[in-house]
């Protein structure tokens, strides 16, 4: 921008001169006419001469000054064009340096892990008492850990350079995932933690899905890791919920709790915002290593189609968790069994959720159990939309972008429409901490619900708070 500025001056400058010159020329003559017209006498000829003359002088200097200005700046600019140059082939030749360095590096620990595992392998074939059956599992859970932490390197590397494609397969996400959150119950044992993690699903249900499952677990390695890291006492919780399916298509949402240091509000804003720790100085150094993949996991999940959010509390904890819409493999028949709502009569539900993902699953168990959905992404729409439409019960996400759950809340409670309904609101949120759940109160919201949503805690509001008779 500013080299056009600066080429659009030098334009000017040169039409000044030339209208100077043209100007001088034109001076010249007429003073020229009116001496040979015998209208002005020599001395005042030469003196008006005298002073053109230092006039030009005066001017040319100025001009051929800012030539000389101007051919110096170009002359830096092309340096620097240079060297900028030789800079990007060199950044060229470094990440052609890194992607050869990670590759050979995954190599040379992958090939004496295959043997380790190979060995563990051949050792659990002969005659162990229990206590060695166990010392041979950990190491095995332990030596899985670390190529997993290598295959996560080299993987988020291909993320930052963009050279990532899904491999769709069928997967048993029961089977598959459990042995992964093995390898990290080790882990939160050596550090003093209890590790629990559970599968929400309905027997009746049991089926494959498809899915990258490499980069699902890439992502819940990056988390989990995280988890423990940055928890020194108390509980890593891990909840896979399958309960909620559309069609052929099965919604699975991932929640990934510990009790750790948490974040402040303002980190949790720039969280996915860079590559690097959004974590402090102070924080690296206490937790090494901690923070990592944070950015990475949060690229891979919006490949896959979702949507990585989170709720922390400064020293009380974090929750991250996300949502996919995996298909159904299709040669597993899943018996369906009729759904008897409990609203028998029209029953209208607002609902506050930013994550599209959210508000399909949202969407799926209020309207089985009889309600008509309206959605908003914000508590500004939230606020705007309650005043215009009716409704009987509201279902307001807590953490929302340009107006949160609270603040919505309040600005309902003060609207007259509010005054003369009373109409319930339920505060949704993946972590019920105890700070959200004060403020709800404050806020005054009706009840609070957690996610994953308990289907039978959900009746128990719809039929507690629905103005007209319901049945069960």
């Amino acid at each position: 921008m500013s080299f056009f500025l600066r080429l659009n001056k030098s334009i000017k400058r040169r039409r000044l001169l030339s209208f100077f010159i043209f100007t001088s020329i034109a001076t010249i003559l007429l003073v020229g006419y009116f001496f040979l017209e015998k209208k002005i006498v020599l001395e005042t000829v030469a003196l008006f001469l005298f002073i053109l003359t230092i006039l030009q002088v005066l001017v040319l200097q100025y001009f051929f000054k800012n030539q000389l200005k101007n051919d110096t700046i170009q002359s830096n600019l092309n340096r620097r064009i240079d060297a900028l140059k030789i800079s990007f082939e060199e950044s060229d030749k470094l990440v052609e340096h890194k992607s050869i360095y990670l590759a050979n590096m995954s190599y040379e620990v992958r090939t004496p892990l295959s043997t380790v595992l190979g060995m563990l392998n051949m050792l659990k074939q002969t005659n162990l008492d229990d206590d060695q059956k166990a010392q041979v599992e950990i190491a095995e859970y332990s030596s899985k850990h670390l190529l997993q932490l290598v295959n996560m390197v080299t993987d988020n590397a291909d993320v930052e350079t963009g050279d990532l494609n899904l491999t769709l397969s069928t997967m048993d996400l029961k089977l598959d995932l459990s042995y992964l959150f093995k390898v990290f119950e080790y882990q939160a044992w050596e550090k003093g933690l209890d590790f629990d993690f559970k599968f929400l699903y309905e027997e009746k249900d049991t089926f494959s899905v498809l899915g990258d499952s490499a980069r699902i677990q890439q992502v819940l390695i990056n988390l989990i890791n995280n988890a423990i890291k940055f928890t020194n006492s108390g509980k890593i919780e891990i909840i896979v919920d399958q309960t909620i399916s559309i069609d052929d298509d099965q919604i699975v949402t991932f929640y990934i709790k510990d009790t750790g240091i948490g974040m402040r509000e303002r980190e949790v804003k720039r969280v996915f915002n860079s590559a690097s720790s959004p974590y402090n100085a102070s924080m690296m150094r206490d937790y090494r290593g901690g923070g990592i993949g944070l950015s990475i996991s949060h690229q891979l999940v919006k490949l896959m189609g979702g949507e990585l959010k989170l709720e922390s509390k400064e020293n009380e904890g974090s929750t991250f968790y996300f949502s996919l819409q995996l298909k159904r493999t299709l040669n597993i028949k899943v018996e369906k069994v009729e759904q008897k709502p409990i609203l028998q009569d029209k029953f209208n539900v607002l609902v506050a959720e930013d994550n599209r993902m959210n508000q399909k699953v949202i969407k799926f168990l209020l309207e089985r159990q009889g309600a008509d959905c309206t959605f908003v992404k914000n508590g500004i729409e939230a606020v705007e939309l309650y005043k215009i439409l009716d409704f009987d019960m509201v279902f307001m996400d807590i953490y929302m972008p340009d107006m949160d759950g609270y603040q919505a809340t309040k600005a309902i409670k003060e609207t007259k429409k509010f005054a003369n309904k009373n109409t319930p609101i339920i505060a949704v949120s993946a972590s019920a901490f105890e700070e959200d759940i004060v403020n709800a109160k404050l806020a005054g919201i009706d009840e609070f619900l957690a996610k994953p949503i308990e289907i039978e805690r959900l009746k128990e509001l719809l039929i507690k708070y629905a103005k007209k008779d319901t049945s069960s």
